[in-house]
């Protein structure tokens, strides 16, 4: 495998992205990603197979949202191979992440990560959302690439603090299911998502539980602002 072209892709795109990360933590986000690449042969971790593309669309695709990661602990459902979590973890090494799948092969690659990185912010759960008890409901939780939104806030809503807010990264825009959110959800806000070297639309929605004072049914306008 040819990495050499990854460093430079790397420091270039997060100047375009106006992010400042050391020597250090670039260099832990190369290692996982070489892990990602490694580990994808066998275990099917990310569709992306093209290692030029792998940069823009797993590492700065996933530190896109950072400036709205605002929680001290975060939970990232349906962690799959690690995105978002583990880039916003080597990114904010002063925050907790907990990343949680269902499916085995991935929590173990997830767990090999922690140690091969050093990892000591982020904790590895293997279960299903619905099965999950945290000692405590989370401020942000975070989906890449998992679910619809109806599904997300059904099967995570109990995980999530009454004034907490989900982080759902989309392609583009999902108007359909915005449109299925059930009453007491609401998109809060949108925010389109530039990615250096990535074709295609990105966006961030953040999805909170309705105000009590509106009617769910008919609050849907605030969105589009």
């Amino acid at each position: 495998m040819n990495h050499s072209l990854w460093p430079g892709q790397l420091r270039d795109g997060l100047a375009r992205m106006n992010l400042s990360l050391s020597e250090g933590q670039q260099r832990r986000l190369l290692a996982f990603l070489s892990l990602l690449c490694k580990w994808n042969r066998a275990y099917n971790l990310t569709a992306v197979r093209d290692e030029r593309q792998m940069v823009s669309r797993q590492l700065l695709d996933s530190l896109s949202i950072l400036p709205w990661v605002r929680a001290d602990h975060l939970l990232d459902v349906g962690a799959g191979g690690g995105l978002p979590g583990i880039p916003l973890a080597i990114a904010l090494p002063e925050r907790r992440f907990t990343l949680l799948d269902s499916n085995g092969k991935k929590t173990r690659f997830l767990n090999q990560c922690v140690l091969e990185l050093g990892l000591d912010n982020v904790e590895v759960i293997h279960g299903r959302a619905e099965a999950c008890r945290p000692e405590q409901p989370f401020r942000q939780i975070s989906s890449r690439a998992f679910t619809a939104l109806d599904n997300l806030v059904d099967w995570c809503g109990r995980l999530l603090a009454d004034d907490g807010e989900f982080l759902a990264m989309k392609g583009l825009f999902p108007d359909d299911e915005v449109a299925a959110l059930p009453a007491g959800w609401q998109v809060k806000s949108s925010h389109a998502l530039t990615v250096p070297g990535a074709d295609g639309e990105r966006h961030l929605l953040i999805v909170a539980r309705s105000d009590q004072s509106r009617n769910p049914a008919t609050g849907g306008e605030t969105w589009r602002a």
